[in-house]
């Protein structure tokens, strides 16, 4: 069975939609003062936890069509995302280690990808 190219959409969204859910969730995260207590009442934390769920959602209809072998190497890419918005919004630094990691994701989702022919 080959993937169709909707249910690749479908997991390459909900890959960026989680990896924007964790750098909301780091937001609400740095803004805990104490305990548990205050996470139920953190609206940045309740919204990362919502996209999650959302994203889910996305990657629930995305591989019931496809080949897993084929879509979930697709969901390493929220690691580029990830490292994207690291950079954007906390000002993490990129080094050397981390462009080479960064490449060898491409390069391997690539190269499965290319499986799907």
């Amino acid at each position: 069975m080959k993937t169709p190219l909707s249910s690749m959409l479908l997991v390459l969204a909900a890959s960026f939609i989680g990896s924007f859910a964790m750098v909301i969730l780091k937001a609400g995260a740095d803004r805990l003062t104490s305990g548990l207590r205050h996470m139920f009442f953190s609206w940045r934390i309740g919204v990362g936890v919502l996209l999650f769920g959302v994203s889910s959602i996305f990657y629930m209809f995305g591989v019931k069509q496809g080949n897993l072998t084929v879509l979930y190497p697709l969901v390493s890419l929220g690691y580029v995302w990830t490292l994207l918005w690291a950079r954007v919004f906390f000002q993490e630094s990129f080094n050397r280690s981390k462009w080479f990691g960064l490449a060898l994701i491409l390069l391997g989702v690539v190269s499965i990808g290319l499986g799907n022919r």
